[in-house]
């Protein structure tokens, strides 16, 4: 009689009795209207023969505790007083029979059969309770409420965790219940009534609930709290108050349905009953009372209609459904918020722990689990979210993503219920086509828009196997679901399987691929392996965990023989295959990132029986010690009894593991399935890891690791596979750890086949061979849109670096990982940090550096500057000093052939201003401890190595190499050569200057002259360039012309004359050389006398007339798009070519000529006319 929370609980008409009127019928009843749940309701012929043996067993006390003595039907650890056998029969009838069943079954029933009957008709265990009033049972993690104050909270250790446990309702529920607040518990035939004291605390004071619970054939159908609780769940008074029933039903009073009471009374205990319950309740049910009585008293009224009359406490009717109590609307509500938060908030932890819940209502085979599931994905479909998305063409984020995954699987194991009813499984296959049918219903790869054929589908399996592959794209979340609507259980193979662990056939010699027993006779089961798994986790899910387990096993020895025929088949075909060097042959499906995860399903399935006993692993046993304990995880090597002799659940779960990591399968198309394959490839070795390896363990991963080396294009450590199958690093780094202290050559081995990326190397001819079922042939060298390649090549750096760790010291070992990263590795960025992490580890602190790992880092950094020489690299100058530290690290030699070879590494800019300077710095010498030949002999290559660079790059490497050279003469003078020889051609200005500079501060003046005259003649400075950065460089070619003398000037001011432009530098030029006389600083600093030159004279008569020259065009230019608010700089402009002016001669008349031209030509601009008139008249 489970009800949603917005709707009243249904109520149940009075039987009526004898006396009452022969023509009422027995049993009338109002049915319920709620959501079939699919539960088993009737009764079954041994629950008649119950019912029957009750409503005798009054007279039989003795011989029914003989009987249930006999039939081995005492409580577990009980040795006295056992059950009657009215209580056994009562407690069978009411678990299964609704009481009205009872009712029509027999004409009168006793009283004592009952109240035995109400009696047991309550829950009687606390694991539903705890179920309904917590996010799980507390056997693992502490459970988090759901909307409550601890919402988000992540499960931890110590107080907190403590804490937050502290405040689920199922906890505090008990906390109450041992603090004896609860109280007036009262039982009225199938209704339970009670107050709970919520006690006073800091901010709140103490209040009193009223709480009433509903039940039914052992389950509460419908909770009421004064409380107010809005949660999904139970509240701590409900759980209060159910729990003083179960731990103390004796001390609840008990009472039969009230109809039986009104039964027994007359008329006027009738009338007075009537009357009393109004006087004590008139303010709330006089207006009810006096409307019935006005009904009952009209002859024609719908009730007078009607025999009987309603009794909620009466029990269920015939067709009221028979599950646990759920609050339809919360539900709602609560995933509706949850979804609205957009993932943040803690909302996808909360919805994946609703996803938890459905699990655990689908164990403990609860028809709620669905109806939940059903509601939520309603919500799902219902988010807005889902249309904005597809109409701008954006993919939804990976974790909502994951929750759909998750809602797919769930619908998976509800349709693969393996005693599901065929009607129940028809509507749901209804509402899942409907859902499939809405347009935005998310695909199953992700891909919104992706028209191309997806490869992660599927191969074609049985009645499907025709089914057009060009609509394969559209594949939903929940096409899986609908397809796994049409298996069935019914297969005898399947059957025996999955029912005893004994199932064997010795005599059974069919060899062939889909034989049903392997060689020593046990079963094999030939399904589609994700569909396989799939049925393992239906079973797990619904609370059968030994048929999964069993089927479980079979599956891993059909992967096992599966195995074993692709290898000898690889071995048939072995030549001509590694002849060709190529394949197309591939699998189309993986199993590690497979929307069903296959492997990580068969995985759990045999984990979970290595941590658990017997008694437990059948069902819930010592529930109450358990809750909220956190075990530490322990697996043991438990036998897997009764079937594979020698094996273990453990060795079968690594097993299975391994295989399913090294299969070889095809990079699936899209993002999200790409990174769905490295994120499960990642969290199934993670589960792995926590395995400690013995040597039962090891010569599994021996067996398989050899195994996989073998089985060619079949494994994804295969000597030959396709271009596109996924990477094995993370796999093989895990493998090369496992094995390293026991096996270290297949380790290594394992490691360098995987170090390879197919993807990344140069176009390969297409080549074929046939292949098995499973296996498909795919277009050959597709390009690829593999989303995930920095990640995978990140593992494929992490993987040669545990490498180039493990070998230090082994220099074979350190030879074939170097040629290994050599050939495999293409990103040069990885590669560096190789080097990197190969230099810190030979020069570990507080012990000797290994040479030779310092000389695989050299290595590895030489082609990391082969690599990067020719393309940009922001990190390119990092590179460079790292690898001259590095080379000197091993010492001159090193240092010496980095130089001769320079350009094979470096740009000749960086050999001289990086490389050579580092090398022939003091820092160097001394870290290195040189003596005075080996110094020299750097210092040589330094000189030889920049000279060529001069030659090559005289732009950037010029003042370098004149630096370099600085000590040796001969190679001084070669250097300027090459400057002089590179200065007219393709030299700046500004790289002349600044080697004009440097020659003037190395005391050559007239080489600093000439260099800067041919700087000035390849400038050129426009009459607005006031700011220019070369400004100060003529300035000071103009200084020193005028310091060498009067020819040197005369011969720079035509020049400069030619090239600048600009008024004011001109004028600047000009006033500098006036005050002093040329050559008074002569070469060696000789004061020379002389005289001030002319202004009317050359040299500096034409730099005056460009001077003045200049001002005037520069004023007219200005004064084309002058604005009022340049008006004053402009006239400040004025006044400084007036000064200009007047050092000619006749300068004041050719200013005032000026001014005059201005005025006419300008006369429109009135205002400023104004203004110079005012300044200059």
């Amino acid at each position: 009689m489970a009800e949603r929370g917005h709707l009243s609980p249904p109520t149940k008409h009075l039987c009526c009795r004898p006396g009452y009127g022969s023509g009422c019928r027995p049993g009338q009843r109002v049915a319920s209207t709620g959501l079939s749940s699919g539960a088993l309701c009737a009764g079954s012929s041994a629950a008649a023969a119950a019912a029957a043996a009750a409503a005798a067993a009054a007279a039989a006390a003795a011989a029914a505790a003989a009987a249930a003595a006999a039939l081995g039907l005492l409580p577990l650890g009980k040795t006295q007083s056992p059950d009657s056998l009215l209580d056994i029969a009562a407690r069978k009838v009411a678990e299964k029979w609704p009481f009205q069943r009872v009712e029509e079954r027999f004409e009168r029933i006793p009283e004592p059969v009952q109240r035995r009957i109400v009696y047991w008709s309550f829950p009687r265990s606390e694991r539903e309770i705890c179920m309904y009033s917590s996010f799980n049972t507390g056997a693992e993690d502490p459970a988090i409420t759901l909307g409550g104050a601890t919402a988000g909270t992540a499960p931890g250790g110590g107080a907190d965790t403590a804490a937050a446990e502290n405040r689920l309702p199922f906890r505090r529920g008990i906390a109450l219940l041992d603090g004896g607040f609860v109280d007036n518990v009262l039982q009225v035939g199938f209704h339970l009534s009670g107050t709970v004291m919520e006690p006073a605390v800091q901010s709140e004071p103490e209040t009193v609930c009223s709480v009433a619970i509903s039940f039914d054939r052992c389950k509460i159908t419908s909770v009421t709290c004064s409380c107010g609780n809005k949660d999904i769940f139970y509240c701590a008074h409900v759980v209060a108050l159910s729990l003083y029933r179960i731990r103390k039903p004796d001390q609840v009073k008990l009472h039969l349905p009230i109809s039986e009471t009104l039964f027994q009374m007359n008329r006027d205990q009738l009338q007075k009953f009537v009357q009393y319950l109004i006087t004590a309740h008139h303010t709330e049910v006089l207006p009810t009372a006096q409307k019935l009585a006005d009904e009952i008293l009209s002859q024609n009224s719908e009730i007078n209609q009607v025999h009987g009359a309603p009794d909620p406490t009466a029990g269920a009717s015939i067709d009221d459904e028979n599950c646990w109590h759920l609050d339809e609307e919360q539900v709602q509500e609560q995933v509706k918020l949850f979804l609205s938060h957009g993932g943040y908030q803690g909302s996808g932890k909360q919805l994946n722990l609703l996803f938890s819940k459905v699990r655990e209502m689908l164990k403990m085979r609860d028809s709620n689990g669905a109806r939940m599931l059903m509601l939520i994905t309603e919500q799902f479909m219902a988010d807005p979210r889902l249309s904005h998305w597809r109409q701008q063409g954006n993919a939804m984020t990976d974790k909502y993503r994951q929750l759909w995954d998750e809602l797919g699987a769930l619908w998976m194991c509800i349709v693969l219920n393996p005693h599901c009813k065929l009607e129940q499984k028809a509507s749901w296959l209804k509402q899942l086509k409907k859902w499939n049918s809405v347009d935005v219903c998310p695909w199953e790869d992700g891909n919104h828009g992706n028209e191309l054929s997806n490869l992660t589908n599927a191969l074609p399996q049985g009645a499907n196997a025709n089914q057009d592959s060009s609509n394969r794209h559209h594949r939903t979340v929940f096409t899986r679901a609908i397809e796994a609507c049409n298996l069935h259980w019914q297969d005898s193979h399947l059957q025996h399987i999955i029912s005893g662990d004994l199932y064997t056939n010795c005599c059974y010699h069919d060899n062939n691929e889909n034989s049903l027993f392997d060689s020593q006779g046990w079963p094999l089961w030939h399904e589609h392996v994700p569909t396989a798994c799939a049925r393992v986790d239906a079973l797990r899910s619904h609370g059968y965990p030994r048929e999964a387990l069993r089927l479980a096993i079979a599956i891993v020895n059909t992967l096992r023989r599966q195995q074993q025929k692709q290898l000898e088949m690889f071995q048939a075909q072995k030549k001509e295959l590694l002849h060709k060097g190529v394949t197309s042959v591939t699998n189309l499906e993986g199993w590690v990132g497979h929307p069903l995860d296959p492997i990580s399903t068969l995985f759990s399935s045999l984990m979970e029986a290595c941590r658990v006993d017997d008694e437990s692993f059948h069902g819930f046993s010592d529930f109450m010690e358990n809750v909220g304990q956190c075990k530490s995880l322990e697996y043991q090597h438990l036998p897997a009894h009764k079937f594979l002799e020698g094996e273990s659940y453990l060795t079968l779960a690594v097993e299975v593991a391994l295989i399913g990591l090294g299969q070889q399968r095809i990079m699936p198309d899209g993002l999200y399935a790409q990174e769905k394959v490295c994120r499960n490839e990642e969290q199934l070795i993670s589960k792995l890891q926590e395995i400690e390896l013995d040597d039962t363990l090891v010569k599994i991963f021996r067996k398989q690791a050899a195994f996989l080396l073998e089985a060619g294009p079949y494994s994804g450590l295969g000597e030959v596979i396709h271009r596109e199958s996924v990477p094995m690093h993370t796999f093989a780094k895990y493998l090369f750890t496992s094995l390293l202290h026991h096996d270290a050559e297949l380790a290594y081995k394992t490691a360098l086949r995987a170090m390879r990326l197919l993807v990344l190397e140069s176009t390969a001819p297409s080549g074929d061979m046939s292949h098995p079922h499973h296996i498909a042939s795919v277009v050959p060298n597709r390009y690829p849109h593999w989303f995930t390649l920095s990640h995978i090549e990140s593992q494929q750096c992490e993987l040669a670096s545990t490498m180039l760790t493990a070998a230090k010291g082994d220099v074979r070992r350190l030879e074939t990982v170097l040629e290994s990263i050599q050939k495999n590795i293409h990103s040069s960025s990885h590669i560096f940090k190789l080097a990197q992490d190969a230099f810190k580890i030979a020069t570990l602190m507080g012990s000797l550096p290994d040479i030779t790992l310092l000389k695989v880092s050299l290595e590895l950094g030489l082609q990391v500057m082969r690599m990067t020489l020719s393309t940009l690299n922001w990190r390119r100058r990092e590179m460079v000093r790292w690898l001259v530290t590095c080379a000197a690290e091993i010492g001159a030699y090193a240092l010496d052939s980095i130089m001769q070879n320079w350009f094979t590494l470096f740009t000749p800019a960086e050999a001289t201003s990086i490389v050579a300077t580092t090398v022939i710095s003091n820092s160097t010498i001394v870290r290195l401890h040189l003596d005075c030949h080996q110094q020299e002999k750097l210092a040589s290559s330094a000189r030889t190595l920049a000279l060529q660079c001069a030659m090559k790059d005289p732009q950037n490497c010029a003042l370098s190499a004149l630096t370099l050279c600085e000590k040796d003469h001969i190679a001084f003078e070669t250097a300027y050569q090459i400057v002089l020889d590179a200065a007219t051609t393709s030299m700046s200005y500004s790289q002349l200057f600044t080697i004009a500079r440097y020659m003037e501060h190395h005391g050559y003046p007239m080489r600093a002259y000439k260099l800067a005259t041919l700087a000035i003649t390849h400038l050129n400075l426009s009459y607005n360039q006031d700011t220019h950065p070369a400004i100060n460089d003529v300035l000071w070619a103009c200084a020193l012309s005028h310091s060498l003398g009067k020819n040197e000037l005369a011969a720079v001011i035509p020049l400069v004359v030619k090239s600048v432009k600009c008024a004011t530098v001109l004028s600047d030029i000009l006033r500098r050389c006036t005050l002093t006389t040329p050559g008074m600083v002569g070469l060696h600093g000789r004061r020379n006398s002389g005289k001030i030159m002319s202004l009317d004279k050359a040299p500096l008569r034409q730099l005056l007339d460009a001077t003045i020259g200049a001002y005037i065009n520069t004023t007219h230019s200005r004064l084309t798009h002058i604005s009022p608010r340049h008006y004053s700089e402009f006239i400040e402009f004025l006044s400084k070519a007036r000064e200009t002016f007047l050092m000619a001669h006749d300068g004041h008349i050719q200013f005032t000529q000026f001014i005059d031209n201005l005025k006419q030509i300008y006369k429109g601009k009135k205002k400023l006319m104004m203004l110079v008139r005012e300044r200059f008249g």
